[in-house]
């Protein structure tokens, strides 16, 4: 049974080329025109890099989970490690019922055929979502790439399935909507010769490095210049393994994004929430208090996957209040928010991300006020008759409040009236009537409409205006 899908010419191609890829890459560091300022490739260099300021003020973006993973459709997007690496019984038993004796994962790559993928219906409902980026796999941990990488023979989506480079066609219908484009990459490949090689030489050598990571990583670059690159698979060698401080600091001083690339922290074994850009920590990270440092949430609208499942149910997929929910929660303790959903093998998302996507626009329609390029207050939590979150922006703060309180009456301890304050509802327009009192702070009296007339089910902002 295949366990890659190169041939052994291939692997040699591979070994050849790990020889030339380094003097390549530094020739594209020499090539470029210096910069005045100069990222070295250490760690205390790299990190003093200020962030970009478009990532902050975005707070909401989608994340796409797409690969040949998407053809069994089953279990996870690490089908093929629970299959072969794990040899979990119940993906077994999956394989035995469904496909004929002797089919390995490397033959789902022809069936990974995008047929029904049409890039601008999806950059149109990312922009109805109100997603202010986007980033796309442009290479999971299975090592298959949805550009024409040049090393990756026959394993890419334009030799193979699709016949498409997937990676740029979505990045082009992005753009025209004024939608930033980043790209997930992995650094590792579970079943890769060359990284199975270096494993066993307890990351000592650099073959898999030399010969496809970094060769990939600048052609990405180059090729589609990314506004960020999400890193993974990571955790099993050291940073300089990946040579992740070398890769960075060209991508900082010399590449065509130098000015405006983000990055997460993911560059090798305990490099997270230490290096980097901003933090990911961990997938579905929530913070219980304002981190020090930018940091983003990245979630699932399946709860138990990433990559699309056949089997998921209702029950496994998050709601509007939950979503709304955690937006919030994130955007006050100044992260970032990425919802991740995953297509079908033919490139289309099925109606239930659709439905939660949208709701999400539908909500930052009138509470994104709140949300886009706002700041973490001096309170982001204020817990009393109903949890209430802070943002601030500009001279504003904003109070929302995730369920309606039975009085009517919204209590806010923390903000102090002046003045000059004025409360309003995000969504209705007319001013709302308030009071103080010396031991309780604010008392708002919620607008009398019936439900169906307020702007929003869940998830209402108040706008306060004079406050300190």
């Amino acid at each position: 049974m295949r366990s890659w899908p190169v041939g052994s010419w291939q692997l040699l191609g591979l070994l050849l080329l790990h020889l030339a890829a380094a003097p390549a890459a530094e020739s594209i560091l020499r090539a470029t025109k210096r910069p005045r300022h100069r990222y070295t490739p250490d760690w205390q260099s790299l990190d003093s890099r200020p962030l970009p300021d478009w990532y902050d003020e975005a707070k909401f973006g989608v994340f796409v989970h797409w690969g040949v993973f998407s053809v069994p459709s089953w279990g996870s997007e690490w089908f093929w490690w629970h299959w072969k690496g794990q040899r979990q019984p119940q993906f077994q038993e999956f394989m035995n019922e469904n496909y004929p004796p002797g089919f390995s994962y490397p033959d789902f790559g022809s069936q990974f055929t995008a047929k029904f993928f049409h890039p601008d219906q999806w950059a149109k409902l990312f922009q109805a979502a109100g997603a202010k980026y986007v980033v796309l796999t442009a290479k999971h941990h299975e090592g298959f790439t949805n550009w024409p990488s040049p090393v990756s023979w026959n394993w890419n989506s334009k030799d193979l399935g699709a016949h498409r480079d997937l990676v740029g066609e979505l990045g082009t219908a992005i753009r025209k909507r004024n939608i930033r484009y980043g790209l997930y990459h992995s650094l590792l490949e579970w079943f890769h010769p060359l990284y199975l090689l270096d494993k066993k030489n307890n990351c000592k050598t650099q073959h898999f490095v030399r010969a496809k990571t970094l060769p990939e990583l600048y052609d990405l670059v180059n090729r589609y210049k990314p506004d960020l690159i999400w890193s993974d698979g990571e955790w099993e060698c050291p940073y300089t393994y990946w040579n992740s401080t070398e890769f960075l600091a060209w991508l900082y001083n010399d590449s065509p994004v130098k000015d405006v690339v983000v990055v997460n922290d993911r560059w090798g074994q305990n490099c997270s929430c230490h290096h980097g850009g901003y933090y990911n920590c961990k997938d579905k990270f929530k913070p219980e208090h304002l981190p020090d440092h930018k940091w983003e949430m990245c979630t699932s609208i399946d709860q138990l996957s990433w990559g699309y499942r056949r089997n998921m149910v209702i029950s496994e997929i998050a709601s509007e209040s939950e979503i709304i929910s955690e937006l919030v929660q994130t955007v006050s303790l100044g992260g970032n928010y990425l919802l991740n959903i995953g297509p079908t093998k033919d490139g289309l998302i099925v109606p239930i991300f659709q439905e939660r996507l949208l709701a999400v626009g539908k909500w930052l329609s009138i509470n994104g006020e709140a949300i886009y390029a706002s700041k973490p207050w001096k309170v982001q939590l204020e817990k009393n008759t109903t949890s209430v979150w802070y943002t601030t922006k500009e001279s504003a703060v904003y109070a929302i409040f995730l369920h309606w309180p039975e009085s009517g009456f919204l209590h806010l301890e923390s903000p102090i009236a002046t003045s000059l304050t004025k409360i309003t509802m995000l969504g209705i327009q007319k001013e709302l009537k308030w009071t103080t009192d010396p031991s309780e702070g604010l008392l708002i009296k919620l607008p009398q409409i019936p439900p169906s007339a307020l702007p929003v089910e869940y998830g209402w902002t108040i706008k306060l205006a004079g406050v300190q």
